[in-house]
């Protein structure tokens, strides 16, 4: 009982503390001399434009990949499954950083080649972006749901006269479309809250504007921008809690053969999209080491985005295991764990706004670390408090009731019972919070002390210095912390999944 008091307790300041910065944001913007204006509703049009067409480009990429990897009798499926999903590690704004300095004149393409490109760049360029680094979400929500339908459905709509495509079409996707659903609605989330990419390719969205606007000292426009773009990003939660994943008695699995044309033109297809999102940005880089080496980059820079990655998963872990326990507890409970769960919906460059005012109002707190971090936490708490209650849930009481029936102490029936169980999945929550936060731009920007350059705001310098060659190493070292960061996660995952009594 007092276990559940403390826990409850600790969840309700945590809850607070995430409802502080909305409740900045609507506080700081009622000094705006404007709500809504022309420039505003072409900020709205592009931001609007550019959620929709990436939407449309993931899921035009992301659902044939997943029908053909899920389905097909591809030559090396798993290890097409693992290139095609690389892009995770992969931020958008490092794709964007080398597609900006590889196409159009003067373009590495053209330096190296002379072949004269288009430059990707405006609304075209960042959708393109954003869909090439945003289709693994609809690719393997797609795949976990076309997993779990039964073939015999499919199979009695070929004997009634549907070819396969037809088959596939009218019987398989529609059953389907809830895992496309919830793919596309967390890439409209991303279109919506990233920063980096619209601003190198030069669109003027809600999240651009805001930087601007802050850096212009107009804090007040750009917490109405913020506010506007909060509507944006609610109704996409919203539509998010509606969405239900079904999963069907699974069944034979559906599989097909390719005619060797097909299966060349699939692989060609899976090759030019796996080029297009990993080998290009990664020959960029290459080239650019390889011609100006490591000028100006400073270890310090690694370490200073490692350290506060670190603390933040930290903190995170220590904070998610009394709300997570806290949600178990009663509908109080529970509604402070999805306050919390706010904070992944807040963009970063909200969430950063936000707590400039609250640090300005907390001179304490202002340009120090201690802020950065409670910005990580809070905007990735979510993830660890999911991952925790995932991984608790699998623990019976059962197991946990027989341990201290053969005498154990409470104390020594988690440490030999529960924390095996739970270990694997508090690792990965810990991964992919520290994954989250290295790669964190727009709230490090914001909120960093002075003097503290962390791999993505030391990459944001040279590009706004225009000295592109100098992105190389900050831009490998963020792609290869993301890939080592994902692969923990995903073992951590593979583990408890092993873990798991039947």
């Amino acid at each position: 009982m007092r276990r559940t008091r403390a826990s409850l307790l600790a969840s309700l300041v945590v809850a607070t503390a995430a409802l502080a910065p909305i409740a900045a944001i609507a506080t700081l913007a009622l000094g705006a001399d404007i709500v809504f204006d022309m420039r505003s509703l072409g900020i709205l049009t592009h931001t609007v434009l550019l959620a929709g067409l990436s939407v449309a480009g993931a899921v035009l990429l992301g659902v044939p990949l997943a029908v053909l990897t899920t389905y097909a009798d591809l030559p090396l499926r798993r290890l097409w499954v693992a290139a095609l999903a690389a892009p995770l590690a992969i931020p958008s704004y490092i794709g964007a950083f080398a597609y900006f300095a590889a196409f159009g004149p003067g373009g590495e393409l053209d330096r190296l080649i002379g072949l004269p490109s288009p430059r990707i760049e405006g609304l075209a360029g960042s959708a393109l972006i954003m869909s090439l680094y945003t289709y693994p979400f609809v690719l393997l929500s797609t795949r976990a749901a076309l997993q779990s339908l039964d073939g015999s459905v499919v199979d009695a709509a070929r004997t009634l006269g549907l070819s396969l495509p037809a088959a596939l079409w009218h019987v398989v996707l529609p059953r389907a479309r809830n895992g496309i659903a919830a793919g596309a609605l967390l890439v409209a989330l991303y279109a919506l809250s990233d920063f980096a990419t619209p601003a190198i390719m030069g669109l003027d969205t809600f999240t651009r504007m805001i930087y601007v606007e802050y850096n212009a000292f107009g804090l007040d426009r750009a917490a109405m921008m913020s506010l506007q773009l909060l509507a944006l990003v609610v109704i996409v939660l919203w539509l998010e809690a509606r969405v239900r994943v079904r999963r069907e008695h699974f069944g034979r699995r559906v599989h097909f053969s390719l005619s060797p044309a097909a299966r060349r033109l699939a692989l060609a297809v899976a090759a030019a999209v796996v080029m297009a999102t990993v080998v290009i940005p990664l020959a960029v880089f290459g080239l650019w080491l390889a011609r100006e080496g490591a000028i100006g980059f400073e270890a310090s820079f690694a370490f200073n985005s490692a350290y506060a990655a670190g603390l933040a998963a930290a903190v995170t872990l220590v904070v998610a295991v009394p709300v997570a326990h806290a949600a178990t507890t009663g509908g109080l409970g529970r509604l402070c764990e999805r306050i919390t769960y706010l904070g992944f919906g807040v963009p970063g460059i909200v969430m950063g706004t936000a707590l400039v005012y609250i640090g300005l109002r907390l001179p304490l707190l202002y340009q120090t670390l201690a802020l950065l971090v409670l910005a990580y936490v809070l905007r990735f708490l979510p993830l660890a408090v999911g991952a925790v209650r995932a991984s608790s849930d699998r623990v019976e009481d059962s197991m946990v009731g027989a341990a201290r029936s053969l005498g154990a102490s409470p104390a020594e029936a988690f440490r030999r019972v529960s924390l095996p169980l739970i270990l694997p999945g508090v690792i990965a929550a810990a991964a992919l919070v520290f994954l989250e936060a290295m790669r964190e731009l727009p709230a490090t920007l914001l909120l960093r002390p002075t003097g503290f350059d962390t791999l993505a705001t030391y990459l944001w310098r040279v590009y706004d210095a225009g000295q592109l060659g100098r992105g190389a190493v900050p831009a490998l070292a963020l792609v290869a912390i993301s890939a080592a960061a994902l692969a923990i996660m995903l073992a951590g995952e593979s583990r408890r999944r092993r873990l798991t009594p039947l």
